[in-house]
C-alpha cells in the first residue's frame, strides 16, 4: 500500500469514468487532497478488471458507462460489492434517483456512497465521502436522502416525525455520527441524542449503536414505506 507523509497509509483508489474530462479532474481532486489513484477505467469491464488486480480500498465509479451506456457502472459496482467485501464503493449518478442508492446499499450500508455528480464540485465533501467509504463508513447524498425522506406516504410512520425529527433522519441517512449532525444543524449533541431517540420511538426501530447498522434501520424504513 502506497505510503502518504508520515508513514500514514493513503487511500487507495481506482476512479471509473467514461468522460476523460471529468476522470482526469477527479484524479487531480483526489490526489490534491491525499489521496493515492492506483488506476483509471474508461468502462465497466476496465473497472472490474482493475478492481479485481489492484484491490484497493475504494472504487468511484458513474453509474451510466460503456459498454452499454445504461447502468453498467452501478451493476459493476454491485458485483464488486458482492465478491470483494474489502474494496469499499462510491458511486456517482448525474440523475437524481434513489432507487439505484438503495439497490446499491442492498442489506449492508457499510462501505458503500452514493454522491451526485454535482457533488464533485465540494471538493471537501467529496473527500470526506471517500475517506468514510474507506473507512466501512457510509455517505449517501443529502439529495437523495432528502427525497426519500421528503416524499408523502400513506399510512407511513413517518408522518409522525417533527420537521427537526426529519433533519435528524437524513443526516442520520447520510451516515453521520450524532456529533457529526450537531454540528451541521448546530446543536449540541445531547439534543440530537433526544431526537434520535424520538425517531427510533416514532418508527418502532431498536436502538442501534454503530453507524451502519443505525443507516440501516433507517433505510429499511423508508422501503418498507
Amino acid at each position: 500500500m502506497t505510503a502518504s507523509v508520515g508513514a500514514v497509509p493513503a487511500v487507495r483508489v481506482v476512479v471509473a469514468e467514461d468522460q476523460a474530462l471529468i476522470r482526469e479532474g477527479l484524479v487531480r481532486i483526489l490526489s490534491d487532497l491525499g489521496f493515492s489513484v492506483v488506476g483509471q477505467a474508461g468502462d465497466a469491464v476496465g473497472l472490474l478488471q482493475l478492481a479485481f488486480e489492484l484491490r484497493p480500498d475504494v472504487v468511484i465509479v458513474d453509474v451510466q458507462m460503456p459498454p452499454d451506456h445504461t447502468d453498467d457502472g452501478l451493476r459493476a459496482a454491485e458485483r464488486i460489492r458482492r465478491e470483494l467485501p474489502g474494496v469499499g464503493v462510491l458511486v456517482l449518478s448525474q440523475y437524481l434517483d434513489e432507487h439505484y442508492a438503495l439497490d446499491l446499499i442492498g442489506e449492508d450500508a457499510r462501505g458503500v456512497g452514493y454522491l451526485l455528480k454535482d457533488r464533485i464540485a465540494d471538493v471537501a465533501s467529496l473527500g470526506e465521502a471517500v475517506r468514510r467509504v474507506a473507512d466501512d463508513g457510509s455517505a449517501l447524498d443529502p439529495d437523495v436522502v432528502g427525497r426519500m425522506v421528503g416524499r408523502k406516504r400513506r399510512d407511513s410512520r413517518l408522518e409522525e416525525l417533527t420537521p427537526r425529527e426529519r433533519d435528524v433522519l437524513g443526516l442520520m441517512a447520510e451516515g453521520k455520527s450524532n456529533l457529526g449532525i450537531a454540528e451541521a444543524l448546530g446543536v449540541t449533541p445531547a439534543a440530537v441524542e433526544k431526537h434520535v431517540t424520538g425517531i427510533f420511538s416514532k418508527l418502532q426501530l431498536g436502538h442501534e449503536h454503530t453507524e451502519h447498522r443505525r443507516v440501516m434501520a433507517v433505510l429499511a424504513q423508508l422501503r418498507a414505506s
